[in-house]
């Protein structure tokens, strides 16, 4: 964000509605992360995957029936996205999830970040997922890690130096938050 252009207090937007994703709005989700990795440090890839690559990502997600939703304005205009991935790939991880928020960089700061991760995870609980991780790129990535703390993720840990983009060293920020009952209580059976 251009803190020098900036106003001090963003005026939030109006009529912003959450609503699942759909195959229509790959060309959106593409575009607004390929300007993160371009210009960020959100993201540790150094080159924006194609929409096609994108679409595959996103039909992955739903394959394996995680959320992913779009924030869109009242013209129908996609201004962020969020989903939710396995953390990893094995079985015992599999009540755990990691999220995943951007927003279109013009509107950052005017509460759609808020509005789509609380979503996600309100989504997320009612699948009786249990965890959920947030690996924020970058330590100076505050606004990313005040947001998720402002949604109860408690900060695990920092790896210190574990990328390089822009000609520096970046870290990742471990935060992680419980959904539902948490370990108070076993999964259903299968879950």
């Amino acid at each position: 964000m251009d803190t020098q252009h900036s106003s001090p207090v963003a005026m939030p937007l109006p009529a912003v509605r959450i609503r699942p994703s759909a195959d229509a709005d790959v060309a959106a989700i593409a575009a607004i992360y390929g300007h993160h990795v371009l210009h960020g440090t959100a993201s540790f890839e150094t080159e924006p995957p194609g929409e096609e690559e994108m679409r595959r990502r996103w039909a992955d997600v739903l394959a394996r029936g995680l959320p992913y939703l779009v924030a869109e304005d009242g013209d129908g205009t996609v201004l962020g996205y969020a989903y939710a991935s396995a953390y990893r790939p094995r079985a015992a991880y599999r009540n755990t999830v990691e999220d995943s928020v951007y927003v279109r960089h013009d509107i950052v700061g005017r509460g759609v970040g808020r509005l789509l991760l609380a979503g996600l995870i309100a989504r997320c609980e009612a699948l009786g997922l249990r965890q959920m991780v947030a690996v924020v790129g970058d330590s100076a990535n505050l606004a990313s890690v005040r947001l998720h703390e402002a949604f109860g993720f408690r900060l695990i840990g920092r790896l210190s130096a574990v990328g390089r983009k822009h000609g520096r060293w970046l870290d990742s920020v471990l935060l992680q938050r419980t959904l539902g009952e948490g370990d108070r209580t076993d999964p259903a059976e299968g879950g």
